[in-house]
């Protein structure tokens, strides 16, 4: 099944706005401006509306595509807090303006968290272990901690495990495993140990770095990933859930890689798009997903 998904009812996040290559965030209480190289269309609201809710506002170094520096209105604060409720799934993160326009999360991937969530509680395993690989700042690991699962998450990044683990406190949860490693030596070394999971998770960059100078490429690496998750991945009792944001791969990538790979261990699989959606009905693509379990949804 090709599906649309997008992000609906948290109270403290919304797109307000896209276009001309940016796009404007509200954050709690906060509005945030930053590039969006996907937003090519004009924006909705005039500039001066821009301007007049942007409480910070991100601007490129020049000649960089990602890096840049924050100017920030009187009052606006360098870290903050906001909460995201679901059912009885109910999280808090701290979020932050980084020198690479990140806030430390990313709201597009509300849909997955759902999914997480509600597949974790429907496993049949009474304490079912979960892998979150690329884990950033963890939102995807507190949703199956939450569900109940023993979660290992591995980020390359020492200070972006911190962040997680703030944001696991900020939660009231607690024993998640932090593990700093690149995610391709992990997974050859579990696979040889004879390891499984009842949940793999994977949201890989593009392009990234290992805390020993690894390179990770995706169309290079993501391959040999998903067969290693293969051989992770338990037999019976299991999800697995990839997030892609690649201007250059389309959904079908995904859906041969795992068909070919799994076979008949897809089972109630979805495929498809994340997206946000603006004030003025613009939707703007953030990436392509694919997901299957042994249970339905």
């Amino acid at each position: 099944m090709y599906s649309f998904l997008t992000t609906e009812n948290w109270a403290d996040y919304e797109l307000v706005d896209s276009g001309n290559f940016e796009k404007l965030e509200r954050f709690g209480d906060y509005y945030v401006a930053r590039p969006e190289p996907q937003a090519i269309w004009d924006k909705h609201l005039p500039e001066q509306e821009w301007q007049r809710m942007a409480n910070a506002v991100f601007t490129r170094d020049k000649g960089s595509q990602e890096k840049g520096q924050w100017k920030l209105k009187k009052g606006m604060p360098e870290q903050w807090f906001i909460n995201y409720q679901y059912n009885d799934l109910k999280l808090r993160f701290r979020l932050g303006l980084s020198s690479f326009k990140h806030v430390g999360l990313f709201p597009e991937q509300d849909s997955n968290w759902k999914f997480i969530y509600d597949t974790t509680k429907k496993l049949k395993t009474p304490q079912p272990k979960v892998l979150n690989m690329f884990a950033y700042t963890g939102a995807a690991t507190l949703a199956a901690k939450a569900a109940g699962a023993d979660v290992t998450h591995l980020d390359s990044i020492k200070q972006v495990n911190f962040w997680a683990r703030d944001n696991m406190e900020a939660s009231n949860l607690d024993n998640v495993r932090w593990i700093v490693e690149d995610a391709m030596k992990y997974a050859r070394r579990e696979v040889k140990r004879g390891n499984t999971y009842n949940g793999i998770i994977l949201d890989p960059p593009s392009y990234g770095r290992g805390p020993n100078n690894e390179k990770w490429q995706l169309e290079n690496e993501l391959n040999e990933m998903i067969k290693l998750c293969r051989e992770m991945l338990d037999g019976t009792d299991y999800f697995l859930l990839i997030n892609l944001y690649s201007m250059g791969f389309s959904a079908m990538v995904l859906d041969n890689l795992m068909r070919d790979t799994f076979g008949e261990q897809v089972q109630n699989e979805e495929l498809g798009e994340l997206y946000l959606h603006d004030s003025g009905n613009r939707r703007l693509p953030l990436g392509t997903f694919f997901r299957f379990s042994s249970v339905k949804r």
